[in-house]
């Protein structure tokens, strides 16, 4: 049990003491530490409801509770319940930790499972660096979820369907290079679709022959269809290369091919039950009429009023769209898969298009816990969507090429006696580490600026301060004459940095639980850098290893905690950490 929840336990008792019956009595961590660790407004909302006086019933709640060997509590401002943890409190947890491979944690997720859909590219086209926070997110919340105790399935629903497959198969029977394809098939796959599509805007007799091929593979064309799936397959094999690169992996990739043979039964069931209806020959999904205008994902407020917004799943031409794939999708993962969560990992433009989706699934009948988890934009220095000097999109491959290059500078400006070997490997951790923790620091909403000087800087909120933190903590063991068992240590907190340090590391049993209540890896990257500030200043503040027996052994333990804590933390974002810089 953490800190916050045996508080938590111990003030819903005295507030169940001092009004007869049990009541929620949140705790959370303090936001100024001057005035302690954890607070509660439980007075402040109880005496709104009771009509009576704040702070007469903080002290009451306080002579009721029982912080015996835990923590002193003081009232403050109109009924605020302050808590400061004693220094031997700590102490004891932090010896528990010692023991605990979970670090605190608790596994919240146990026995239900999530599906986390994130990256999904396009077949046959490079990913730019708006896959960059798709990718990252989706791949540190997968790993948070797992280690909280989630099932965890991840799904990379790549784009392998559609009208870009006709230009593809025309390009493919007529300019591809065999070679060119062997050795990095996405780059040739894209030269041959730009070259098709400018063709088609040249020459109107090409574009009819694009379609022609399409419709060829709509109809089960055996060469077409053999074409179209050596297209995926050597697309997968070049994503699979950054995918490596970045250390993500994916438990599927189910395209949207996979679901084509589900999507008419899929229309013909929303037209039986009235959730569909067809409107100039097109089969849409209206409004139900259970909600306001305002939250009414099918509605639209325009000039003149509020009209209907409908969501088409089947053209009047009989094609189907993303909607009708969408819905197919989510069916197989609460079927197939009893998803209890289903987190898409998609940029902001999409919200409106997920409220569409959500609501017919659960008029449909389909019962997961649904969340688009939205992430904004990507900006260059000019504060404008992040593009090449040529106007189009930057390629991810080209921006952790050039992390990695940059970090090789500075790790050759600061040790240039590493080895080329290890110089190389340490500057791919720090590189790509950079990049994502860049992503992961903000709040996933916001757009912010790619800044290459700021990423990789060694001082500030970066991943290689952090990495650097733990080799500083690395290089005190190292200087050891025996390997040191923190198992046998006592935990002695008397110095300020001493209780500081403990009580960050602490925290890290309660901060990793929030992040998936509003999916903000931000939050545990806000933490990892409080923590290795704090380490710093108990590393300057408190000899290690010039301090002596039960001292010198209390201080061990706790750096090696900083580092078991910084390691973990860093691997839940994705980010190695190398043993030198």
């Amino acid at each position: 049990m953490t800190f916050q929840q045996d508080l938590e336990s111990r003030l819903a008792a005295a507030v169940c003491a001092v009004i007869g019956e049990p009541a929620a009595a949140p705790v959370t961590a303090a936001t100024d530490l001057r005035f302690g660790d954890y607070q509660s407004n439980a007075a402040m909302v109880l005496a709104k409801q009771r009509k009576t006086n704040p702070r007469a019933l903080a002290q009451e709640i306080l002579d009721r509770i029982d912080l015996a060997g835990v923590a002193t509590a003081d009232i403050a401002g109109p009924g605020f319940l302050n808590f400061r943890i004693l220094p031997e409190a700590y102490a004891a947890y932090t010896a528990t930790l010692i023991r605990d491979e979970k670090l605190g944690v608790p596994d919240i997720g146990k026995g239900r499972t999530v599906v986390v859909d994130f990256s999904a590219p396009n077949v046959a086209k490079p990913m730019h660096v708006g896959h960059i926070r798709s990718t990252i997110i989706g791949d540190s919340l997968s790993r948070i979820a797992r280690y909280l105790g989630f099932t965890v399935i991840s799904d990379n629903h790549i784009g392998d369907w559609g009208t870009q497959f006709g230009m593809i198969l025309h390009g493919w029977k007529t300019l591809l290079d065999h070679a060119a394809l062997e050795a990095d098939p996405i780059p040739e796959l894209l030269r041959v679709y730009r070259d098709v599509n400018a063709a088609t805007k040249a020459d109107p007799a090409v574009l009819e022959l694009c379609k022609s091929e399409l419709v060829k593979l709509q109809a089960g064309d055996a060469d077409n269809l053999a074409i179209w799936q050596q297209c995926i397959e050597v697309s997968k094999k070049g994503l699979q290369k950054i995918y490596d690169r970045l250390d993500v992996s994916f438990d599927h990739w189910l395209g949207e091919s996979f679901y084509n043979d589900q999507l008419a039964g899929i229309v013909e069931e929303f037209l039986t039950k009235g959730i569909a209806r067809v409107s100039d020959g097109a089969v849409c999904i209206f409004a139900s009429g259970e909600f306001p205008d305002e939250q009414d994902p099918f509605r639209v407020n325009k000039e003149n009023g509020w009209t209907d917004n409908p969501a088409i799943i089947r053209k009047a031409d009989g094609g189907f769209l993303y909607a009708t794939t969408d819905l197919a999708t989510l069916d197989y993962r609460v079927k197939t898969w009893n998803a209890d969560h289903i987190w898409y990992v998609v940029g902001v433009p999409q919200s409106l298009h997920f409220r569409q989706i959500f609501d017919a699934a659960r008029r449909w009948g389909l019962h997961a816990d649904c969340q688009h988890v939205a992430f904004g934009s990507i900006l260059g220095e000019d504060r404008k969507l992040m593009k090449t000097r040529s106007g189009d999109n930057v390629q991810l491959i080209d921006v952790l090429e050039e992390a990695v290059e940059r970090a090789a500078k500075v790790i050759a400006e600061k040790n240039p006696d590493l080895p080329a070997e290890e110089a190389a490997q340490i500057a791919e951790t720090v590189g790509i580490g950079a990049v994502k923790f860049a992503e992961l620091s903000q709040n996933r909403l916001t757009d912010y600026v790619f800044s290459w000087d700021r990423m990789l800087a060694l001082q500030g909120d970066t991943a290689p301060y952090l990495q650097y933190s733990n080799v500083r903590i690395l290089s005190i063991f190292r200087k050891l004459d025996e390997p040191f068992d923190a198992s046998s240590a006592t935990i002695l907190l008397t110095e300020d940095a001493e209780i500081h340090l403990a009580r960050l590391i602490a925290r890290f049993g309660e901060v990793l639980p929030t992040v998936i209540e509003d999916y903000r890896p931000n939050l545990l990257a806000n933490y990892l850098l409080e923590l290795a500030r704090g380490f710093h200043s108990f590393f300057e503040a408190c000899p290690v290893l010039k301090s002596e027996g039960p001292v010198r052994a209390s201080r061990l333990a706790l750096c090696e905690l900083s580092s078991r804590v910084l390691t973990t933390g860093l691997g839940l974002l994705g980010i190695k950490v190398p043993e030198r810089m």
